[in-house]
């Protein structure tokens, strides 16, 4: 199958997806509130940068990176408009501009079920584990097969339509991850997986840096 890039796909569709996003996750926000200060908070795939709001309540800086332009522009009006500090820049999940051991928090959800191959997705982890501080900890979060607008118990990769107010649809790629093949991803990657759970649909991860 074709895989549409998330980058034109999110560039098309960005006003109007952010606009349908105004609130951040409840497991977003109840995964920082039990979260120590940070010095450097990281949200991968901000989006309109909602959850990187969040992360600016407890660090001291907060990067925001997107791959799309269209998203940065809606996170840059949000951070405007609501007054939080997040440096917003764009950039892809699988090559973090951010140096080794530096990030004390991060979230990494609704992004990681956009990358193709697995081979890429996998890399992504990698990246996350990278950049995490030693006593680091992210909120790693993708659709599930559990979400019961599906009928699958395996992964499988599929295109879920966007629809514009004027009724053009545009498709974007997901890889939707059954729970054991998430659990398979994390394990294949430099990360050290703390908890593992299902909500709303959604399989997420807190994960830390490799042990040394």
């Amino acid at each position: 199958m074709d895989h549409p890039d998330p980058r034109q796909t999110y560039d098309r569709i960005a006003t109007h997806f952010a606009a349908t996003r105004e609130y951040p996750w409840p497991e977003v926000e109840g995964f920082v509130a039990d979260r120590e200060a940070a010095a450097l908070g990281l949200d991968v795939g901000c989006g309109n940068a909602r959850h990187a709001e969040v992360l600016d309540t407890v660090a001291q800086r907060v990067l925001a990176l997107d791959v799309s332009r269209g998203l940065l522009e809606t996170a840059r009006e949000r951070r405007t408009t609501r007054g939080f500090d997040a440096h917003l820049l764009q950039a892809d999940a699988a090559h973090l501009p951010v140096r080794p051991d530096r990030v004390g928090l991060a979230v990494y959800v609704a992004t990681l079920h956009h990358l193709h191959p697995r081979t890429t997705r996998v890399a992504s982890l990698d990246e996350l584990a990278r950049v995490l501080a030693p006593t680091g900890r992210a909120l790693v979060g993708v659709w599930s097969t559990t979400h019961d607008r599906f009928d699958a118990t395996t992964g499988f990769d599929t295109t879920v339509d966007w629809t514009l107010p004027d009724g053009e649809t545009v498709p974007r790629y997901y890889h939707i991850y059954d729970p054991d093949e998430f659990a398979a991803d994390l394990e294949a990657s430099d990360l050290l997986v703390h908890e593992r759970f299902e909500s709303s649909g959604n399989g997420y991860a807190v994960v830390g840096p490799p042990e040394t």
